[in-house]
């Protein structure tokens, strides 16, 4: 089933265009990663999907529905911003509030495992108003998944939060993932999302530049890749045949006793290294590529 699927959605205030015509599909199970600067467009787009405001132009589906059609809502997961937390209610509350909200009104059972899942357990009943914002982020992702929806969005799920608790929230995902749901996430984490999500879109000035997994986005903008490569000693009367080799396969060679480092513009040109490093009688013990991350890609847009 597809999750979410855009066809050239457009929100514009004025004449001021802010989403450019989107066309996005994101399959059921995936942890789709939806990046780009401050202004790019991604809360608004969001918006959109999750029904606080409604397109200028185009279409949406949410789970097969089309957009507009309350009755999805119930199967939808949004993590709130924390200013809308009730202060005078207690975590706890809250869950049992905005699950009764949902129309699937969840026991204390359920709202404790739901708190445990996202650490708060030790403080059902404090209210919200004594929260840190760390345990306000925790309590809306608790929010977002208490009526067991199958499309749930997290906007910067760990921002705020504290190395361990970061790990927690991490794993919380991929459980979700794990048991079917699909998570549309944001992230200025880009380690986070290189990690955590299936596919990656990057949006920049209300247009999706590029979509793919790492691989996909990888491939696009690797123009070259640094290979650093630790072997044994070369043998004296292999080592200018192997050296007019490496010049002619790559550029940037450096060569010491025990390590060759080189630049080439193919991944197959790795594999060719090794076989010209055994035909000269030499061991490769270890071969490291340095390939663009995602914080690279994205500071390219």
């Amino acid at each position: 089933m597809i999750a979410i699927e855009t066809k050239q959605l457009k929100k514009s205030y004025g004449a001021v265009p802010v989403v450019k015509g989107i066309d996005l599909t994101v399959e059921q199970g995936e942890v789709f990663g939806f990046l780009g600067r401050n202004g790019a467009g991604k809360s608004t787009f969001i918006n959109m999907l999750t029904g606080i405001i409604h397109p200028s132009s185009g279409s949406f589906s949410l789970l097969g529905v089309e957009g507009g059609d309350d009755s999805v809502k119930k199967d939808i997961g949004v993590m709130p911003d924390y200013a809308n937390l009730y202060g005078s209610l207690t975590a706890l509350g809250h869950l049992k509030f905005f699950s009764a909200l949902s129309g699937r009104p969840a026991s204390k059972a359920e709202c404790m495992k739901v708190l445990e899942k996202v650490g708060l357990e030790m403080h059902a009943n404090k209210k919200a108003v004594k929260f840190s914002f760390g345990m306000k982020k925790k309590l809306g992702i608790a929010q977002a998944i208490i009526h067991d929806p199958e499309l749930i969005f997290l906007d910067e799920p760990t921002s705020g939060l504290d190395a361990e608790a970061v790990l927690h929230i991490q794993k919380l995902i991929r459980d979700l993932q794990k048991s079917g749901k699909t998570v549309f996430m944001t992230s200025h984490n880009l380690d986070e999302v290189e990690k955590l999500c299936t596919r990656i879109a990057i949006m920049k000035e209300g247009e999706i530049v590029k979509i793919g997994t790492m691989d996909e986005l990888r491939a696009f903008y690797r123009s070259s890749i640094t290979v650093k490569l630790k072997h044994s000693p070369i043998p004296i009367s292999e080592q200018a045949k192997l050296r007019e080799w490496l010049e002619s396969a790559g550029t940037s060679l450096e060569m010491n006793d025990s390590c060759v480092t080189i630049t080439v513009d193919d991944e197959q040109k790795i594999a060719e290294m090794v076989r010209a490093f055994q035909q000269c009688r030499v061991d490769v013990y270890r071969v490291h590529v340095e390939e663009p991350s995602l914080e690279d890609i994205f500071l390219e847009q």
